[in-house]
C-alpha cells in the first residue's frame, strides 16, 4: 500500500489516459471524519464544492455508496445528477436507472420487528442506540462505555446469533457499529460492479476508470472489484497491510486535497 501522493504521478497518467473516469466514495470516515453521532457527520463546505464541480466535469460521474439510507445520504450530500448507492448498495438511484434489490424489501417488515425487540433489549445500556434504515439495522455503540461493551456485545449475539445461523439475517461489523443485513449476496463490491456495468452500458464507453475510497471492513468487497477492473483503489486512514486496496490517504483532510488535485 502507497500514500497516494508519493505516487501522484503514476494515478495521473492513469487518469489521463482514460476515456472516462467514474468516481466513486464511500461517506462516513471517508469524506467526513467519524463522530459520536451520525446525524452530526456532515461534509466540509470546500468537499461538497469540489464534488460539484468535478460532478460538472464531463470527463467524470461521480457516486457516493454508503451504509447510510438512500433518502439520510441524498440529504446529507446535497448534490444533484450524481449516483446514490444506500445501504450497503442495496439501493441505488442514478445513471438513469434505480435499484432495489428484491429481498431486502421483502424484509421490511420483518427489520422492524428485529428493530423493536433490539431497542427494549437494549434500552438499559446508556450510549448505544439501534438506527433503522428500513432495509438494514445498525447497531451503534461508540458512545458506550468501555466496560459496558461486553452488555452489548452480549445482548446483541443473543438476539441476533440463532437467526444469523440459520440464514435470516447477515450480520456484519464496522467501527463500533453491528450490522444487520437481509441474506442477500450482495454489498458494496457487487453494487460498484453494477454501476461499473450499467455506466458501460448506457454510455458506450469502455475505457472507464473506476476510482473507489473507503475507510472499513465493507469497502474491502468494493477495493477487490476495483482491483480486479485495473482501477484505483484508495484507503483512508493510517497505512493498512490488512487493506487491499492499492493507495492509502490519511484522512478525510487529504481526500480533500485529493479533490482539489483531480
Amino acid at each position: 500500500m502507497k500514500h497516494l501522493f508519493d505516487v501522484w504521478g503514476k494515478v495521473v497518467h492513469s487518469l489521463k489516459s482514460a476515456d472516462h473516469i467514474l468516481f466513486l466514495s464511500d461517506y462516513d470516515g471517508t469524506l467526513t471524519p467519524i463522530v459520536d453521532e451520525p446525524e452530526s457527520a456532515n461534509l466540509f463546505r470546500e468537499t461538497r464544492k469540489l464534488l460539484r464541480r468535478l460532478a460538472k466535469n464531463r470527463r467524470y460521474t461521480v457516486g457516493i455508496i454508503s451504509g447510510r439510507a438512500l433518502p439520510d445520504l441524498k440529504s446529507k450530500v446535497g448534490l444533484e445528477g450524481i449516483i446514490y448507492a444506500g445501504n450497503h448498495g442495496l439501493e441505488i438511484e442514478g445513471l438513469g436507472s434505480s435499484f432495489l434489490e428484491p429481498i431486502a424489501e421483502e424484509m421490511r417488515p420483518f427489520l422492524q420487528m428485529l428493530n423493536r425487540v433490539l431497542l427494549a433489549t437494549l434500552r438499559g445500556i446508556k450510549g448505544v442506540f439501534v438506527e433503522d434504515k428500513g432495509l438494514t439495522l445498525s447497531v451503534h455503540y461508540r458512545m458506550v462505555d468501555g466496560t459496558e461493551e461486553i452488555r452489548v456485545d452480549d445482548a446483541f449475539k443473543k438476539i441476533t446469533d440463532p437467526l444469523s445461523v440459520t440464514g435470516r439475517i447477515r450480520v456484519t461489523q464496522g467501527k463500533k457499529v453491528y450490522e444487520i443485513r437481509p441474506p442477500v449476496a450482495w454489498d458494496k463490491g457487487k453494487a460498484i460492479a453494477w454501476l461499473i456495468a450499467k455506466f458501460r452500458e448506457s454510455s458506450g464507453k469502455g475505457g472507464v476508470l473506476p476510482i473507489y475510497l473507503g475507510d472499513d471492513l465493507t469497502d474491502e468487497d468494493g477495493f477487490e472489484v476495483i482491483e480486479n477492473n485495473n482501477g484505483v483503489s484508495i484507503f483512508v486512514g493510517e497505512e493498512n497491510s490488512q487493506s487491499i486496496a492499492r493507495y492509502f490517504l490519511k484522512s478525510p483532510e487529504e481526500v480533500t486535497e485529493f479533490l482539489k488535485m483531480l
